[in-house]
C-alpha cells in the first residue's frame, strides 16, 4: 500500500534541502557577525551552515535595548553579564547598570551558567569589521524605535516590519502580519506545501553578499 504521507514528507524534505544548498552556494562571504534582537540571526547562520560569530544567538533582546546596544557595542561587550531573578522559566541577565543597562533573555538555555559560557565564547568571535544589525517590529518596537534604528550609523542593517515604511531605508516589509499589532515569528514555517520560513521571503543571501 502506498504511503502518500511519507512520500510527501520525503519530497518536501528533498526540495527544502536543495533550496538551502542553493542558498549556501550563492553565499560569497562568511566573516560577518550578526547582532540581532531574536533568533532570526541564528537561523540565518544555521541555514547557511555557518559558525556563530555572535553572542546574540538563542536569546532575545528588546528593540529599545538593541538600539542601545548597537549605539555602543564594544562597551557593552566589555561588561559582565549579571544574573537577574525575574521568575522567568529561562535565565535572564543584565549588561551595564542604571540607565545604560540592557536585558538579555536567554530563552533557549537551561541555566545561567550555560548561557554565560556561550555568551563569553561567542562574543570573542565578533568581527567588528563586518557587522550586521537585524531588528524586528516587535518586542517593544514602535515608530520612534524604528526611526532611531534607521538612524544608527551601521552601514549593514535591516529591520523586518509588518507593514511598509518607505521613509526608512533599513525597513524590510514581510507580508502576512498586517492585521497584527506586531510582526509574527519569522523563523516559523509558512502554511504551504513546500517548506519556507516567513523570513525566506527576503533574499538575505544577496543582502549578506553586498555587505560593506
Amino acid at each position: 500500500m502506498i504511503n502518500f504521507s511519507l512520500m510527501r514528507e520525503r519530497l518536501v524534505k528533498r526540495e527544502y534541502d536543495r533550496f538551502l544548498a542553493k542558498r549556501r552556494a550563492r553565499l560569497r562571504r562568511s566573516d560577518f557577525s550578526i547582532i540581532c534582537t531574536n533568533c532570526i540571526g541564528g537561523v540565518m547562520y544555521h541555514d547557511l551552515g555557518l559558525e556563530f560569530l555572535t553572542p546574540t544567538v538563542n536569546l532575545t533582546i528588546s528593540m529599545p535595548d538593541l538600539v542601545k546596544l548597537a549605539g555602543n557595542l564594544k562597551w557593552y561587550m566589555e561588561q559582565p553579564l549579571l544574573e537577574l531573578d525575574l521568575g522567568k522559566p529561562y535565565p535572564v541577565a543584565q549588561l551595564g547598570e542604571g540607565d545604560d543597562s540592557i536585558q538579555v533573555d536567554f530563552i533557549h538555555y537551561d541555566t545561567f551558567q550555560d548561557a554565560q559560557e556561550k555568551w563569553e565564547e561567542r562574543k570573542r568571535k565578533i568581527n567588528y569589521d563586518r557587522l550586521v544589525l537585524i531588528g524586528a517590529e516587535k518586542q517593544g518596537c514602535n515608530y520612534e524605535i524604528l526611526r532611531r534604528f534607521d538612524q544608527l550609523p551601521w552601514p549593514n542593517k535591516l529591520i523586518f516590519t509588518r507593514v511598509p515604511y518607505p521613509e526608512f531605508s533599513s525597513a524590510c516589509y514581510i507580508k502576512g502580519f498586517e492585521d497584527q499589532s506586531e510582526l509574527g515569528t519569522l523563523t516559523n514555517f509558512k502554511p504551504q506545501f513546500f517548506k519556507r520560513r516567513y523570513m525566506d521571503d527576503f533574499d538575505y543571501v544577496s543582502f549578506l553578499n553586498g555587505l560593506q
